[in-house]
């Protein structure tokens, strides 16, 4: 392992964080409500963190030779250990702002040792749902000290600059912090594309153009003008505030689902702003190269996508059969009667944002139990490869299925050779069994994050430990039950929520990519 060129990769990647804490503190300042001595005391410190630990470890591998390619060892590495510093300094505000139980709470007498220790774990736990895109929360009048009896919203009463804060989280780590740094890092050092392979969960992994940089440039341009357009959408179609179009859009793009109040979507009970919702949550649930491909005008090539139309047809078969479901059990959940159209249109909401952002039009927690099974399903499924959704993702499901089908040919014609193809293309056995292994390592992490969460909170349905456990390494957000859409993450132990924290890690990266760090050979010299 060569450390230099982690340090390099690291000190870019934590460098880039504080260029955005910058920009919410000049908010926070503007802002009547906070002021100059709010924004220094919440957003300084981590800024100073950020730019200090960053430069040295960009000098110290500066004055090594740091110049060598990145090779995978590396890339997985660093990729992996990036998030960890990341999300400790993107923490920093909720502990330092009064969302959460802090040092300053603590020292006005307001909150005991152990529950200002608390609250930063609260604040862990948020700030890796956030860069995660998880958008499971925990802010909760058990956790923040700003929900008294007095406040009935929760996450509306928090300061607007640290809600602004939790949904840039979200809106760089859809895209992934890495990806970010590739714009700079392939100037730097080589072996960029062994970065975007660590780095799963961002655009594909092709190229679009003449080099990486380009390709990362040209995704990262689509990304934003995506969510400036659904900003102005939201905003002027929609009739949504300037706030909140401006945080729903940053959630939005990244699959994430952090809203600015406690009803979330639902609270705005409007069909419109759930409509444009709904064409942004599928925009992000497909592959990024494609949408590259559609904006150049080569459409007719990106429909003829084999994931694109998998995805697709799951999608509709989804919504045809919740919207059935509660069609015929006449309610939504509630006692009130649910009419056709409201069953077509909150059933299509759900069937997109589950393995999107995790926004709800409605409490699908108290939805017939076939619909919930359904729901349950697309967590599983997720979205394209190469998006910023989540779930095990289209593209895998679909290997799973080819491989499957030859063995059982084989069986029946033991002689025959027969390929796996995808869009025309013959996929190497490796990468089938690249696949294979993923699919294995989620199963073997579904069953044992199951057994860890039961055992710790005894009081939990089967159908919590279950949801809870795919939500997280899915990074979906809600799930059902007790951490249904109207509930927090609160109640959880604090040896559930680091358990927690680390699905949602492992989630993020793909599981491979962590798992490589367990294996002694990648901390092996540097042959």
């Amino acid at each position: 392992m060569r450390w230099d060129v982690v340090g390099l990769v690291l000190g870019w990647t934590i460098r880039l964080i504080a260029l955005p804490l910058l920009v919410v503190a000049a908010y926070s300042t503007y802002l009547e409500a906070e002021g100059i001595e709010y924004a220094a005391k919440t957003y300084l410190p981590p800024f100073l963190l950020s730019l200090v630990v960053g430069q040295s470890l960009v000098s110290l591998a500066q004055n090594s030779d740091a110049s060598s390619r990145v090779r995978d060892r590396e890339a997985f590495a660093s990729v992996a250990l990036g998030w960890i510093p990341v999300v400790a300094v993107g923490s920093l505000p909720y502990w330092l702002g009064g969302m959460f139980y802090g040092p300053l709470e603590l020292m006005a007498g307001e909150a005991t040792f152990w529950e200002a220790l608390r609250g930063l774990l609260h604040s862990w736990f948020e700030s890796m749902s956030g860069f995660t895109t998880t958008g499971a929360t925990v802010i909760d009048p058990l956790t923040s000290p700003v929900c008294t009896e007095l406040v009935e919203d929760c996450i509306g009463s928090q300061n607007r600059s640290l809600l602004l804060w939790r949904s840039i989280t979200q809106w760089l780590g859809g895209m992934g912090v890495i990806m970010l740094g590739l714009l700079i890092l392939t100037r730097v050092l080589g072996g960029g594309m062994s970065l975007a392979r660590a780095e799963l969960t961002g655009p594909s992994l092709s190229r679009l153009g003449p080099t990486l940089q380009w390709t990362a440039r040209r995704l990262w341009m689509i990304y934003v003008i995506l969510t400036v357009l659904e900003m102005g959408l939201l905003h002027f179609l929609g009739g949504m505030g300037t706030f909140d179009a401006v945080n729903y859009s940053l959630t939005t793009l990244p699959s994430g689902g952090f809203g600015t109040s406690d009803t979330g979507i639902m609270g705005f009970g409007s069909a419109r702003i759930e409509v444009i919702l709904m064409v942004f949550m599928l925009l992000t649930c497909i592959n990024f190269s494609l949408l590259h491909l559609i904006l150049a005008g080569r459409s007719k090539e990106a429909l003829k996508d084999e994931e694109l139309r998998t995805y697709l047809l799951i999608l509709l078969l989804a919504w045809l059969a919740m919207a059935f479901n509660l069609y015929r059990a006449g309610t939504n959940g509630g006692t009130e009667e649910l009419a056709p159209l409201e069953a077509i249109r909150h059933a299509l909401f759900q069937s997109i944002s589950i393995s999107s952002t995790g926004y709800s039009s409605a409490d699908f927690a108290t939805w017939p139990v076939f619909s919930q099974f359904v729901l349950l399903l697309l967590m599983i499924v997720g979205a394209s490869a190469g998006s910023t959704g989540g779930g095990l993702k289209v593209l895998r499901i679909r290997i799973a299925f080819e491989l499957a089908k030859r063995e059982v040919l084989k069986i029946i014609q033991p002689r025959q050779v027969i390929a796996i193809r995808f869009n025309q293309q013959v996929i190497e056995e490796r990468k089938v069994w690249i696949v294979l292994g993923m699919l294995s390592s989620w199963m073997v992490l579904v069953t044992a994050s199951m057994l860890a969460i039961s055992f710790l909170e005894p009081s939990l349905e089967m159908k919590d430990v279950l949801s809870v456990s795919i939500s997280l390494l899915g990074n979906t957000g809600p799930a059902l039950g007790a951490f249904g859409p109207t509930s927090t993450w609160a109640t959880m132990s604090e040896p559930t929520m680091i358990i927690a924290s680390l699905l949602m890690w492992l989630g993020r990266l793909e599981l491979l990519t962590v798992l490589v760090l367990l294996h002694p050979r990648t901390w092996a010299g540097t042959d």
